[in-house]
Parts: structure tokens; C-alpha cells; sequence
């Protein structure tokens, strides 16, 4: 096997936006002699129940980085950050993560001497519509590419969305069907398994994006199997549309 070049590297802050929890990050890089630049970022938005573990703990993502760079893939850094159950969004509770990740995570990515004007946000189901709202609302201005696996998405609101937003006028501004002009110039990926519970809603939210929308539907579920096997094709996709 040959040596590996990603670095991994993990930490944690205070945020003023989640001030009851410690929010934990980590980091995939490839090593300085290897980029000899400085990279751009994808920033990964995990699910519900999950943490900023789940990039390298369970979507492996160091190592799929790594074939990427074996295989002369475009060089980038990988990033992931705790946001709890909060969808992504500010909520009643007064969290914000969303804000978080603009104000705060995405700042301190650039003191590690990551290039914020070539940002990428990918993210696994709650995480994939945080992407996918992230990058409709315009607040990174170098954002270049968005990647959304499973996105959990609904075209209108539903009491059994539970805990997605604090109610009707909640979901209404944070509606990712009625923001999808403005994706119209971001680079998009949106994929699901063909028996995910989503498939419907994701295939009805993908035919309303204007441009260009990589990515579909192949077999698997809403699971962790189906995200890695997906993966290497979504590093593929951030790391040409970030270089």
C-alpha cells in the first residue's frame, strides 16, 4: 500500500450560536508537499442523531479522499462540524448552526489556510438539505459547488416532520422548493437510493432546479452503505468544480 498523504485532525470550540454544547470538528487534508497550494474546502453537513464523527468515522471519508488524490483527482480539504439536531437552521431554542457555520467554522477554516474563495458543502440526509439551504441563501460568498446525498426535503410543511422546523411560518422560510432559483449558477449533485423512503420528493425537488443537476438515483436505501458507495463520486464532482 502506498503511504498515505491525508492528514486527519479533530477539535472542538465554543460556539455563541449552540452555547449549551461543546461543538466538536474534524479535518481531512492532503499534506502540504502534496497540495503545494492552498486548497479549497468542502464543508460536510451530517444527519440527524449524528456529529462531526460521522465524516471519518462512518462515510471513511479520509480514505476516499485519498483514492481521489491517487487518482489525480483536483486536491481539497474536507471539513466537518457538530450541529446537533437543529436542522441547519436558526430554531426557536436561539441556535443557529447555519450561522455558525458562516460566522464562525468557515473563519476559522481560513486561519488554517483553507481558500474561502473556493468553498464546497456537501451533507446525508437533514445534513443534505442543509447544504442545499445553505447554498440557496447566498451568505458564502465563495461557495462553488453543492452535493446533497438523500437530501431530506418537503415541498410543504407537516406536522410529522418531526422537530425540522418549529412550525408552518418556520418551514415556510426555510423552504428549499421555493428557494431553488437562486442555485441557478452553484454547481449541483443531488443523489438518493431508489428505495429511500425520500426518493419521490427528492426526484420532484431535482426537477424544479434550474441548469444543470448532476448526480440521480441508484440502488440502495437511506443508509451509511449507500452513502460510501456513493462517495468517491461526489469527491469527484467537488473536486473539479473547486480546483
Amino acid at each position: 500500500m502506498p503511504p498515505s498523504t491525508v492528514l486527519i485532525r479533530t477539535g472542538a470550540f465554543s460556539s455563541r450560536f449552540r452555547p449549551a454544547a461543546t461543538t466538536h470538528w474534524s479535518l481531512a487534508v492532503p499534506l502540504p508537499e502534496q497540495a503545494n497550494q492552498v486548497l479549497p474546502v468542502a464543508v460536510f453537513l451530517h444527519g440527524l442523531g449524528g456529529s462531526s464523527e460521522v465524516l471519518l468515522r462512518d462515510l471513511v471519508a479520509d480514505q476516499a479522499l485519498q483514492r481521489h488524490l491517487d487518482d489525480g483527482g483536483q486536491p481539497f480539504g474536507i471539513a466537518a462540524v457538530d450541529g446537533g439536531d437543529s436542522w441547519w437552521h436558526a430554531r426557536a431554542d436561539g441556535s443557529d448552526t447555519q450561522s455558525m457555520l458562516v460566522l464562525e467554522f468557515l473563519p476559522f477554516l481560513a486561519e488554517q489556510g483553507f481558500d474561502l474563495g473556493r468553498v464546497g458543502v456537501f451533507g446525508t440526509s437533514m445534513g443534505g438539505f442543509g447544504a442545499l439551504l445553505l447554498a440557496s441563501r447566498g451568505r458564502v460568498s465563495g461557495l462553488r459547488a453543492v452535493a446533497a446525498m438523500s437530501p431530506a426535503v418537503w415541498s410543504s410543511y407537516e406536522a410529522g416532520m418531526q422537530g425540522a422546523f418549529d412550525g408552518p411560518a418556520d418551514f415556510a422560510a426555510n423552504n428549499v422548493f421555493a428557494l431553488r432559483p437562486r442555485l441557478a449558477a452553484i454547481s449541483k449533485r443531488i443523489d438518493c437510493g431508489s428505495e429511500d423512503e425520500l426518493a419521490s420528493t427528492v426526484r420532484q425537488y431535482r426537477s424544479g432546479l434550474p441548469g444543470r443537476v448532476e448526480g440521480g438515483f441508484q440502488p440502495g436505501g437511506h443508509d451509511g452503505l449507500y452513502w460510501r458507495s456513493i462517495l468517491p463520486d461526489v469527491l469527484d464532482f467537488l473536486g473539479r468544480h473547486l480546483g
